[in-house]
């Protein structure tokens, strides 16, 4: 208590602003890794105030994703913490079954987000030990700030908060319509039209894939090296056969391994303009983060040379698109499979714990924790299951902490034989 008053001497405008004192995390962003902690948290018995930018939870599900989307894992990999996916859910849920999963998963855990709070700052007041947070509530046409004062801050905004946009010769001139994958929705808009796919990750393999299943003709940009690998091999998954052999076997083994499965499934892909890179697809993931294509049937399109696969591009003119190669194309429109990153540096006044491209500079398993009640979820380039993993250990830490204070702010109390006064809201 005596650290608050010292916020509030120190800043003069304190009480000029709306502001809420939090007993207990905020949790910025309402996705599958802020929903994790906050019911992990829940099942702790620690308050938090969870804030979302949206007016929705996992508004990168319900908003930027395009609608043949599945999960590319099986399900008993992507469940979140204490509440399994319905057993009449299929292997791989839809993105309609998982966004309903979400949603009852925050009803079943009672998380109430506060939407359309766009987090502006957060930063560590070393004089009072708190973390202040501040934000802008947008209300219809109406605009307030606020802040939040708490003891400890988790960083839920995800690998994949912002799109990325390249910067390529000529696209402003291109005429056609240009938009991210995260605007693509289906191929049936797009019918007829020759389309230019830049990017070759399961976004862009799965884009390529509906535009032919929508009568669109799709060449796709492959710039760079990449692994290609069956979604199920012999009938299993192959990222759970990864994971069993994971345990018994060293990972440069099971790279290899998984490599040898692919090529007796998919046979060699090299010819078809896919190179493999020289690192293995697991330790490719673990160390840059570079996500294994896992094919759902855009190899056999392919094969088949309904989608044309190309090189690097060079400059983009009028209805026209140049490659590295010096061939030329003329393309309709163009879908920027071109990824996704984290907008942590945008906001968080922070330099110790999160490094310049938004992610934990700490590798995993290590990278959910940081110091002063700094924590980091969704940040382990694991998917589901890693979100999963850092909400349980940022609970347990976080509900430890909770209990001492709270026992020693009890005994305190006790001591003195006077009234404790609670700052709320003001």
């Amino acid at each position: 208590m005596e650290n608050l008053f010292r916020l509030i001497d120190q800043d003069q405008d304190f009480f000029q602003r709306k502001w809420t004192l939090v007993n207990g995390p905020v949790i910025v962003g309402a996705g599958p890794s802020g929903l994790a902690t906050a019911a992990c948290l829940k099942e702790q018995g620690v308050p938090f105030v969870v804030l979302e930018r949206a007016d929705c939870i996992a508004s990168l599900w319900q908003k930027r994703t395009y609608d043949r989307l599945k999960l590319h894992l099986p399900k008993q990999f992507c469940q979140l913490p204490k509440l399994p996916f319905p057993e009449d859910f299929p292997e791989y849920p839809t993105k309609r079954q998982f966004i309903d999963y979400l949603e009852s998963y925050a009803k079943h855990f009672d998380i109430n987000p506060k939407f359309n709070e766009c987090v502006q700052s957060a930063r560590y007041d070393e004089t009072s030990g708190f973390w202040r947070v501040k934000t802008i509530v947008t209300s219809g046409s109406n605009k307030t700030e606020f802040e939040y004062v708490c003891r400890s801050l988790v960083v839920a905004t995800g690998e994949n908060a912002e799109c990325v946009l390249p910067d390529i010769e000529g696209l402003s001139e291109f005429g056609g319509e240009v938009i991210h994958a995260c605007d693509y929705k289906s191929g049936e808009k797009f019918k007829e039209q020759k389309v230019l796919v830049v990017g070759c990750g399961n976004s862009g393999m799965e884009v390529s894939l509906d535009l032919c299943n929508h009568n669109a003709s799709p060449s796709m940009v492959v710039r760079s090296s990449v692994h290609v690998l069956p979604r199920e091999i012999f009938g299993k998954s192959t990222f759970e056969l990864a994971v069993l052999m994971m345990k018994w076997l060293p990972l440069w083994l099971v790279d290899k391994l998984m490599l040898i499965l692919a090529w007796l499934v998919l046979g060699n892909i090299e010819k078809y303009g896919l190179k493999r890179p020289s690192t293995g697809p697991l330790e490719l993931k673990n160390t840059k983060g570079k996500t294994p294509v896992l094919d759902i049937g855009a190899l056999e399109k392919i094969r088949s040379g309904d989608i044309n696969v190309v090189p690097g591009i060079k400059r983009f003119s009028r209805g026209q698109v140049e490659l590295v190669n010096g061939e030329k194309l003329d393309i309709d429109s163009v879908v920027l499979a071109t990824g996704y990153r984290s907008n942590v540096p945008s906001w968080l006044q922070e330099g110790e714990f999160f490094s310049k491209n938004g992610y934990p500079k700490a590798s995993f398993p290590h990278g959910w924790k940081g110091k002063a009640g700094l924590y980091a979820a969704g940040f382990t380039r694991r998917g589901l299951s890693g979100a999963s993993s850092d909400a349980m250990r940022i609970a347990q830490d976080i509900a430890q902490v909770f209990k001492d204070e709270t026992k020693q702010l009890r005994m305190r109390t006790v001591a003195r034989h006077r009234r404790c006064i609670s700052l709320s809201q003001f």
